[in-house]
């Protein structure tokens, strides 16, 4: 007898969604689609709104503002246990005295089902996050890693139409979260899951998403695709979030279309308006869109403050005219000495103009 685990996942509609504690606007009202089947991101600092966000789509905190739909049904005054949702908590929130099956049986129990079909539904929940056989030991004899797949599997056996997830790999070390992610990815996509992932790791969103939401003081900063958010930042916040980013100042000196001539130091670059006016502008310059060069006419002079060996590259800090610029460069680079005299060459693709 086969056991489905999850439906189709269902559309998520945020129209004008807000909440307010007394005075304090924790997320501002705010519009947001998150189409079925996809992994959706919500990335920020901490305090900026996207935990209250999840708890709000969950049930767990009720909205003060706008409405909320999942699948096409109005779920805005709807306590969490008729969402049809489940949530995945950063402390997994196991029951320690319960063995691994029992635990992901629970919600089917409590809910009134007979626990030998439950206990059927649990076991291939476990088989899907690659736990075959687990079933009898207890949390405490179980490694982080498959504790929090204990806790995937106890929320995939309610056959969710939305599964959410608050910062899941931030009790894990480094190598383990990285594979962790990737076993969630290909977990979502297998079963045509929506998931509305929460953290403040943009390289974990990155390598998640179908699209990543950056959330800054409660409201939305910009959301699109991982590779639109990286390349093409509409703020110096986003850039710097969206991983490792020089700011620098320039000044676009004239607009040819949809081009942008700017002088940066002695430099004229071609790149482009993305809209922006003539006059000061925000330059974003991707540490790996620098390559470092003997000094000439088509380089940014710049002098060596330090160069660090970090066995796959170098990481070297630089002084110029425009301020300090960070780069990693070819781990040869890490034999350059501090005073050396060098030229900074860009790759416009890894250079943006955003609004000052």
């Amino acid at each position: 007898m086969s056991h489905a685990i999850a439906k189709p996942g269902a559309e998520v509609r945020l129209e004008g969604i807000g909440k307010r504690y007394g005075a304090v606007q924790a997320v501002k009202p705010l519009d947001l689609v998150i189409e079925g089947g996809t992994l959706v991101t919500l990335l920020g600092p901490s305090g900026c709104g996207k935990t209250t966000l999840l708890r709000m789509i969950a049930g767990l905190e009720q909205a003060t503002d706008g409405r909320l739909f999942i699948g096409g049904r109005d779920v805005t005054l709807l306590p969490a246990g008729a969402r049809n949702v489940s949530m995945v908590f950063q402390s997994y929130a196991l029951f320690p005295h319960m063995n691994v099956l029992d635990n992901v049986a629970y919600g089917l129990v409590s809910s009134g089902m007979r626990k030998r079909d439950a206990h059927g539904r649990a076991e291939a929940a476990l088989e899907t996050v690659g736990l075959k056989g687990f079933g009898g030991r207890l949390p405490s004899e179980m490694s982080g890693g498959q504790q929090q797949r204990v806790a995937v599997a106890r929320a995939l056996v309610l056959e969710p139409e939305v599964l959410l997830f608050d910062e899941p790999l931030s009790n894990l070390d480094a190598r383990l979260r990285r594979s962790m992610r990737e076993e969630i990815r290909a977990l979502q996509q297998r079963l045509g899951l929506t998931v509305v992932y929460v953290t403040h790791d943009q390289s974990e969103a990155l390598a998640v998403s179908d699209r990543i939401v950056v959330m800054r003081n409660a409201e939305i900063a910009q959301a699109g695709t991982p590779e639109e958010l990286y390349s093409q930042p509409n703020s110096v916040f986003v850039a710097t979030f969206m991983g490792e980013a020089n700011r620098v100042s320039g000044r676009i000196e004239a607009i040819i279309g949809d081009r942008a001539r700017v002088a940066l130091g002695g430099l004229v670059l071609d790149l482009p308006a993305r809209g922006l006016p003539a006059g000061p502008v925000d330059i974003v310059i991707r540490p790996e869109a620098v390559r470092v060069a003997a000094p000439g006419q088509d380089a940014l002079p710049a002098r060596v403050a330090r160069a660090t060996y970090m066995g796959s590259h170098a990481e070297c800090h630089f002084e110029t005219e425009v301020g300090p610029v960070f780069v990693v460069a070819p781990r040869t680079a890490a034999r350059l000495r501090p005073g050396e005299e060098v030229g900074l060459v860009l790759d416009p693709e890894g250079v943006v103009l955003v609004a000052p």
